[in-house]
């Protein structure tokens, strides 16, 4: 992975934290940026839903740091900014029907733990913050592609803790002159994302499925569609938006995708095509506050960002069937 460096010049005077850094997208960042020498690479996060095996590679790096704790507290943020020069917030509880089952625990880790981010970073004279949003806060808005400055009401507690810091970055970006870049992502999958918990998302879930011949469920018809996303395009454009002397791209929102448009008929075909298997899918009801369809215009982030996805669906979607190969073969 990450062949081709998305940045210019040198990493190795750059001190980068990045939040949930033992989820899947936190770790591939994280992967890229050790890779490419930077200064130092520290990751905090609390295992709730990252995964200590997505760093093994990792810790014996003289440049890598793990700080285990939550964004919640206060304290333990102050403590990560210690000597950063910059800031990667992936960290988040994360799935829309967790955001329904657990409205408070949504809000305290995605829109307290933000703000305590962004307290601590400008504490320390933080200025950079780049920062996961959410294609969800888009909603109710019907027309596709997706355009950032058009979004609908959003249909879950999820969406709505991803918008509000959109709003909070908007702001603190104006009375703390800092510099925010935020991403509204789209499905995005790939290696070390987890098909392990009641909330995974539906690609490790169809791979594991195909692979060990369990049952695969759709949710509905299976004919919603989206803009699904391998994690190396997100890496690309995380790397930019930290590194970027565009000024005109600082204090934005973008979306993150690759402009395609693929139903959950296919993916489950592409899936176990992959896998070498024809089974037939499972269907189940609709699940409560998912759009039916989603689907980026990425213009904004190629014209100020300069990103430019190098994986589209299928060729990231069979990278992860065969990352989920190799990870049975060996266990």
């Amino acid at each position: 992975m990450y062949n081709t460096p998305y940045h210019s010049g040198s990493l190795e005077n750059k001190a980068i934290l990045i939040t949930g850094g033992a989820g899947f997208i936190g770790s591939n960042i994280a992967e890229y940026l050790l890779k490419y020498k930077a200064k130092r690479v520290v990751v905090l996060d609390n295992f709730l839903t990252g995964f200590r095996e997505n760093l093994e590679a990792f810790m014996s790096h003289p440049n890598f740091e793990l700080i285990e704790g939550d964004i919640t507290n206060l304290d333990t943020c102050l403590k990560a900014c210690e000597g950063i020069d910059m800031i990667c917030h992936q960290a988040a509880l994360g799935s829309v029907p967790r955001s329904i089952k657990e409205p408070y625990a949504t809000t305290v880790n995605n829109v307290d733990g933000f703000v305590n981010m962004v307290y601590a970073a400008h504490h320390h004279g933080i200025k950079r913050f780049v920062y996961a949003s959410s294609s969800s806060v888009y909603g109710d808005e019907p027309n596709l592609p997706k355009i950032e400055h058009r979004i609908g009401t959003p249909l879950s507690p999820y969406a709505i803790t991803k918008y509000t810091n959109e709003l909070f970055a908007n702001n603190f970006g104006d009375l703390y002159d800092m510099e925010f870049v935020g991403f509204r992502y789209f499905n995005v999958f790939g290696p070390r994302q987890s098909p392990k918990g009641a909330y995974a998302a539906v690609i490790p879930l169809f791979s594991d499925a195909a692979l060990n011949g369990k049952d695969g469920f759709i949710n509905g018809d299976g004919g919603q569609t989206r803009d699904f996303t391998f994690v190396e395009n997100v890496v690309q454009i995380n790397v930019k938006a930290m590194l970027t002397d565009n000024k005109e791209g600082l204090n934005q929102v973008y979306n993150v995708g690759v402009g395609g448009r693929y139903s959950v008929l296919q993916l489950w075909e592409g899936i176990t095509k992959a896998a070498g298997t024809d089974q037939k899918p499972v269907h189940r009801d609709p699940r409560e506050g998912d759009i039916r369809d989603s689907q980026a215009d990425i213009s904004k982030a190629r014209n100020l960002l300069g990103y430019d996805p190098l994986f589209d669906f299928w060729k990231g979607l069979e990278i992860t069937v065969n990352y989920f190969k190799e990870l049975q073969s060996v266990s």
